[in-house]
């Protein structure tokens, strides 16, 4: 995936999120799909967050963004702050 087709992607998991997050709120809320579609969603956008870093810091040092890489969602939602 190159830059502007991460970024789309990013925007259309930011719009599914932000509609199930309204049902959340709702009532009666979400089943057990859609907390399971939150949290995937969730996962898929910290990847897809992930990976638009990478590509921008190899541009940013002269390397090839095509080489950065979406890491597995164990390894991105384990980063501590």
């Amino acid at each position: 995936m190159d830059t502007p087709e991460i970024i789309g992607r990013i925007d259309e998991l930011v719009a599914e999120e932000r509609e199930l997050r309204s049902r959340a709120a709702g009532t009666p809320g979400l089943d057990a799909d859609g907390k399971a579609r939150l949290k995937a969603v969730e996962v898929h956008l910290d990847q897809c967050w992930d990976l638009l870093r990478q590509r921008r810091a190899k541009s940013e040092f002269g390397e090839n963004p095509d080489e950065a890489a979406v890491r597995p969602p164990d390894e991105v939602e384990g980063y501590l702050s």
